[in-house]
């Protein structure tokens, strides 16, 4: 098996989150009847940091940043990284050029997992930096889908909520409903036939596979089976 390298704290809680899935899921496609788990090694950087330098757009300093950090897994023994959020995946085409160890891409991942239930037209919801930039419409439209976002005002209010409650590690049902209701009115105004959870966090709020009888796309899930992939590839 390949050993994993994992650039976390990107918030604390979506790390723990991937940390139970890829044992979990190992579990699963385990066929020897042995608890034998993948080697993984977790740099969990400054959040807030990394947040600060994308808000201010210092994205050179931002992905040195986080290149420093992919290199110390690297010399850590690694043999490839994931970054455990999707906001950093703004920068991943810099990142992955200046690093020499293969990353593992969520965008790619939830586009192919998007087309594999031959949607068309996803709503996208996560942080600001998620969904005003192009990098998930880049990605999707190479597959053949297109990506709506919230209108600007809904878009501030997610993501006020995400760094004031979410990444802290609070759930409250009152902001689950109201994005339940954005994501709703997106469904009558532009007809998606999926939501993709772009925060990592996301997952933890919203337990169900589907709402409003359409598949909200669990990206850390898809992230993590995209990982065993590459962990169990000779």
């Amino acid at each position: 098996m390949k050993t994993i390298g994992i650039i976390g704290g990107l918030g604390p809680e979506a790390t723990i989150d991937y940390y139970k899935e890829i044992i979990h899921h190992f579990n699963l496609k385990n066929q020897t009847g042995n608890a034998v788990y993948p080697e993984i090694v977790i740099y969990s950087v400054d959040m807030w940091k990394l947040v600060g330098l994308l808000g201010q757009k210092k994205y050179d300093e931002a992905v040195d940043y986080l290149v420093l950090r992919i290199n110390s897994l690297e010399k850590a023994g690694v043999d490839f990284v994931v970054l455990s959020a999707n906001t950093p995946h703004l920068l991943f085409n810099e990142i992955q050029s200046k690093v020499d160890i293969p990353l593992i891409s969520i965008v790619e991942a939830c586009a192919r997992e998007a087309q594999s239930l031959s949607v068309k037209k996803c709503g996208l919801i996560g942080t600001k930096f998620t969904m005003q930039n192009d990098f998930y419409r880049n990605v999707f439209l190479q597959y053949h889908m297109d990506i709506v976002v919230p209108n600007p005002e809904q878009i501030e209010y997610i993501n006020q909520k995400v760094f004031n409650e979410i990444e802290l590690g609070i759930f409250k049902e009152e902001t689950k409903n109201d994005f339940l209701e954005i994501v709703g009115n997106m469904q009558k105004e532009h007809n998606i036939e999926a939501v993709i959870l772009g925060c990592t966090e996301f997952p933890l709020m919203f337990r169900e596979e589907a709402y409003f009888g359409m598949p909200f796309l669990n990206t850390t899930k898809i992230h993590v089976e995209a990982i065993l992939q590459e962990c169990l590839k000779p």
